[in-house]
């Protein structure tokens, strides 16, 4: 297995089993550098959203690294502040320019209950509103592939009810210290990818004496072990790096493999790091 392997969606798409994702790299020469280090690394799928503020230079970064356009897999998300369908259909667009792209890869609906619809409209009928853009924008050939993102079962069941296409994807904050099981299951049971974002936390697992012991064992980072506790657990880690050297290091995951007794030791460590917040009570 290497970094361009992949996974298949439930639509016969293919998304490489690793990505690189961009959230908090600083718009401007930091992304699209890191973008052209991680294609040069190996990575094939990038990952971005129009909330990070960034697409323009990750554009740059695809449109200036060594690979052709087709090569790579690419993610864009919509943002809370769309609520209907001209909104959806125009943030796609807009997100299109800013990537100077022809076609999305991927493109995700990113928190699935926005706190100025809670009142109002609601997150029913706001999904299935911005959902049926994404289905026209897929017969429009701009994207290949729609899902979602931070949606818990229920919204999933609620979008269900009128979506003609399935989510291909859930974008979910997984790592050992937030495991989210019973939506894992969920999304196994309907043919959705699980995708990894913040797969290492937010820093705090890096220094767990279990993980540290382990990646002793194999003369590998604490990094390392945890994003292929990740890929064995069969997510699609999206670990986020400026530092050429890290972003090489967290795609070097292919020469070693975990026990099972490791893989269950791992899976003990829920709660030793940051958890997911609430998407029907997050305040944004």
């Amino acid at each position: 297995m290497t970094l361009s392997d992949t996974y298949q969606l439930n639509n016969g798409e293919k998304i490489p089993v690793v990505g690189f994702g961009t959230w908090q790299t600083p718009d401007g020469e930091v992304a699209e550098k890191s973008v052209i280090a991680a294609i040069d690394a190996g990575y094939r799928h990038i990952d971005t959203a129009a909330i990070y503020k960034n697409e323009g230079s990750v554009g740059r970064g695809i449109a200036n690294a060594s690979v052709a356009r087709e090569a790579l897999f690419v993610t864009t998300k919509l943002w809370n502040d769309n609520v209907t369908y001209e909104q959806a259909a125009a943030a796609i667009d807009e997100s299109l320019a800013r990537l100077g792209l022809d076609y999305l890869d991927l493109y995700l609906i990113h928190w699935p209950n926005p706190e100025r619809i809670r009142e109002t409209i609601g997150y029913e009928k706001r999904n299935a509103e911005v959902w049926r853009a994404m289905e026209d924008a897929v017969t429009a050939g701009k994207i290949k592939s729609i899902g979602v993102s931070n949606f818990r079962p229920h919204h999933i069941d609620a979008l269900l009810k009128t979506a003609k296409i399935v989510p291909a994807v859930n974008q979910l904050y997984i790592n050992p210290s937030d495991q989210q099981e019973e939506v894992v299951a969920y999304n196994k049971a309907h043919g959705i990818l699980t995708e990894a974002y913040s797969p290492l936390g937010r820093g705090e697992l890096l220094e767990v004496p279990a993980i540290v012991e382990i990646a002793e064992k194999y003369g590998k980072s604490t990094a390392q072990v945890v994003l292929k506790w990740s890929l064995q657990k069969g997510y699609l880690p999206l670990p986020k790096s400026v530092t050429p050297s890290r972003i090489i290091e967290n795609g070097q995951l292919f020469d070693f493999d975990l026990s099972d007794d490791e893989l269950t030791a791992i899976d003990q460590l829920h709660g030793v790091g940051s958890l997911t917040r609430d998407p029907d009570t997050i305040d944004h």
